[in-house]
């Protein structure tokens, strides 16, 4: 059988897509949008039906690079076999890599800066469908995500049931924690209490709220990391050549962990933008499936797509009870999976072996189990 051919762009080249205005689900309207993505791995099949098309959706700070920040997982014989599977990872909208946000050109010209406005994760949802169907695709294999991008996966299974074949949700709750707003929330206020972020329409000034972002980063580092890793790491260490045990406290007389939360927050202040930083965090903050659905464990429960549940022992950002809340409700659980390591949130980043075998086993299992697609057909639901 033929089917319409969809063209991707050149194997891991960066490539944006116009995907025209995005409606936001409290009602602004972010014109023009582009949506950047990467792709590895051959298109086959049918692209409004059962095709290899898998979805991997990044964290936070992550982008369209997922071979790089996924090392090991994507390729030729891995996990994501790119063999057998084409593997695409887009930028959120409201990013910096080449997706609309704040950093971006406003069609009425300058930056979108403080135009730019709030998002949730469903809005990021929808710009990911609006890219896809710009493609010319309505289907997919599977969608995979961790953290952030676990959080789309779920939104996925729940504004677009018949698109996603399959689901791997990693290391994300069902709705935001009062104590993950209060985490994030802290986090956007140093930003925010920067004097170089004006607004937020700093673009162009040729100041930036580089301290407050690395404030930020700083602090989000600590909830992304294991307490035991960090204490075996560091414990009450010295930086090299520096004493902060000296008569009077300096800020360059630090512990070596105030020096590696420095590495970090200098390392984001030259990869990331902050006003994306914000709004991004903004939309985590408003993370909650059960949101118009009759509550969580409802939304949950209508969830037909089979899938599969991950947690880190160890995290401390996304508590693996939440993920055994999403397990425990969800209408279709194809597994549940537990990441066994000291580093906390990042396992999922940072556990390359026992991460191969979990999706190693999301692979084999989705080959084994029918798709919601599958079911409704036998059932006489519809035709496909």
């Amino acid at each position: 059988m033929n089917f319409p051919s969809v063209k991707l762009a050149a194997e891991g080249q960066l490539a944006t897509v116009a995907i025209g205005d995005v409606e936001t689900e409290a009602g602004a309207v972010i014109e023009d949008v582009h949506i950047a993505y990467r792709r590895w791995g051959d298109f086959y099949g049918n692209p409004h039906g059962k095709n290899n098309l898998i979805l991997v959706e990044h964290a936070l700070t992550g982008d369209s690079n997922a071979v790089l920040w996924w090392e090991g997982l994507i390729g030729p014989g891995m996990a994501l076999d790119t063999d057998k599977f084409c593997v695409l990872c887009t930028n959120v909208l409201g990013g910096c890599q080449g997706s609309t946000g704040p950093s971006s050109d406003h069609p009425d010209g300058g930056k979108w800066g403080s135009r730019f406005p709030a998002t949730s994760v469903r809005d990021q949802v929808r710009a990911e469908q609006q890219f896809l169907e710009t493609l010319g695709i309505s289907s997919m294999h599977a969608v995979i995500g961790g953290s952030m991008g676990g959080a789309r996966a779920l939104e996925w299974t729940l504004m677009y049931p018949d698109w996603a074949n399959y689901a791997c949700v990693i290391a994300v709750s069902a709705r935001a924690s009062a104590w993950q707003i209060g985490i994030q929330t802290s986090q956007i206020h140093a930003i925010l209490r920067d004097s170089n972020w004006q607004g937020g329409d700093y673009y162009g000034t040729g100041r930036s709220p580089d301290e407050g972002l690395a404030a930020a980063r700083r602090l989000a580092h600590l909830t992304y990391r294991g307490e035991l890793e960090i204490d075996e790491r560091f414990g009450t260490m010295a930086q090299p050549g520096e004493n902060p045990l000296g008569s009077f406290r300096s800020n360059d007389q630090r512990f070596a962990v105030q020096g590696y939360l420095d590495h970090q927050g200098k390392r984001l202040v030259e990869r990331f933008d902050a006003g994306s930083y914000v709004a991004i965090t903004e939309a985590l903050n408003r993370y909650d499936i059960g949101r118009g659905r009759g509550g969580l464990n409802r939304a949950l429960h209508s969830s037909q797509v089979p899938t599969m549940v991950v947690g880190v022992d160890t995290d401390i950002l996304y508590p693996f009870h939440q993920q055994e809340h999403i397990s425990r409700n969800l209408g279709n659980l194809l597994a549940m999976n537990k990441i066994v390591s000291p580093v906390g949130h990042d396992a999922f980043l940072v556990e390359a072996r026992q991460m191969h075998h979990i999706l190693s086993n999301f692979i084999a299992l989705a080959d084994q189990t029918p798709s919601i697609t599958e079911l409704a057909t036998h059932r006489g639901n519809y035709d496909i």
